[in-house]
């Protein structure tokens, strides 16, 4: 049984690591809960129990931490997950702020497992769209990605409760506070902040994460990340050209087989993923499987996710798991 700490606790998806850390049975022996100083003394539930948050410092390497994992942005994130992994602490960190470290592990426990080694302490969480997106694409790989395109259909809930707000401010005739334009009964191609080449920081990092996963740094890919008025549970269209031939049917039967994927494809019973049937699971769903008929050996793949759970919080869990049992924390 380990010392686990959540940090950023009484953030959306810090809330939902301590939810999934009880139902994926965690080996918890001891549970603590750190936030800011602003939320410190409150209380979060934990396995029917009260835990009373700490503020965040400096001497929480003092106390015996086996596993962090850590919610909180990417400020916090590079203040602190570096000086636990340095005092022996197994971290997961699910900001973006060591994600492209080259000596640092990009994780997701489906698609990449061997990336982590004995000697990581600090591993990182990849974008929301991202895990999904591997996670289907994984099974695949034997067939040799050439190029892969992304268009999202991002929830609000990506935007943690800010986001949920706007949605409902929205439905209310109120103006938003979190985006620049009115999210409700509306969509917004622009999610983080635009680069100098128009792309944004959301696209690019798909981009980036998507090469360092499948260990493909020249591999082509493009993306283009959409907010819409969903409230949880990310959709992503995906377009990938692969250098053998397949088809259809053994694209299905690929994905049928693989882990931590649900195949969702008789579009004669109109049965296709939806966020409704991922939300509050931690499986991707993927569906409308069909030839591209432009482009040689290219095929459409649509596949949903809650964006919460195996979007951040299970991903993070089942990382820290899968380290734990090859070795890296003992």
């Amino acid at each position: 049984m380990y010392h686990v700490a959540v940090i950023g606790a009484t953030g959306a998806v810090g809330q939902k690591m301590l939810q999934v850390l009880k139902e994926l049975d965690f080996p918890v022996g001891q549970l603590s809960a750190y936030a800011s100083e602003r939320s410190a003394g409150k209380v979060v539930s934990f396995n029917g129990t009260d835990v009373t948050i700490t503020a965040l410092s400096e001497d929480i390497i003092h106390h015996g931490i086996d596993v962090a994992l850590f919610a909180a942005g990417g400020a916090i994130s590079e203040q602190y997950a570096p000086l636990l992994a340095e005092h022996g602490t197994l971290v997961v960190d699910n900001s973006s702020a060591f994600r492209m470290q080259e000596t640092i592990p990009l994780v997701v426990p489906e698609v990449n497992p061997e990336a982590v080694s004995s000697t990581n302490r600090l591993i990182a969480n990849p974008n929301c769209s991202t895990i999904q997106s591997v996670v289907a694409l994984a099974p695949l790989k034997h067939l040799g990605f050439e190029r892969i395109t992304y268009t999202t259909y991002q929830a609000v809930s990506g935007s943690g409760q800010k986001g949920i707000e706007d949605l409902a401010r929205g439905s209310r005739g109120e103006e938003p506070v979190n985006y620049p334009h009115p999210i409700h009964d509306n969509i917004l191609p622009h999610i983080d902040v635009f680069l100098e080449d128009g792309y944004t920081k959301e696209e690019q990092k798909m981009i980036d994460e998507t090469r360092k996963i499948f260990n493909q740094p020249n591999l082509p890919v493009s993306a283009t990340c959409v907010r819409v008025p969903v409230t949880n549970s990310h959709s992503v269209a995906i377009n990938v050209t692969f250098s053998n031939e397949t088809t259809v049917e053994a694209i299905r039967t690929a994905l049928a087989d693989a882990p931590g994927v649900v195949l969702v494809d008789d579009v004669s019973r109109n049965q296709y993923p939806m966020p409704l049937d991922a939300s509050g699971t931690d499986e991707v769903y993927v569906g409308r499987i069909r030839q591209d008929q432009t482009l040689a050996n290219t095929f459409h793949l649509w596949c949903v996710a809650d964006n919460i759970r195996k979007g951040a919080a299970s991903n993070a869990v089942q990382v820290a798991r899968h380290a734990l049992e090859n070795g890296i924390h003992s």
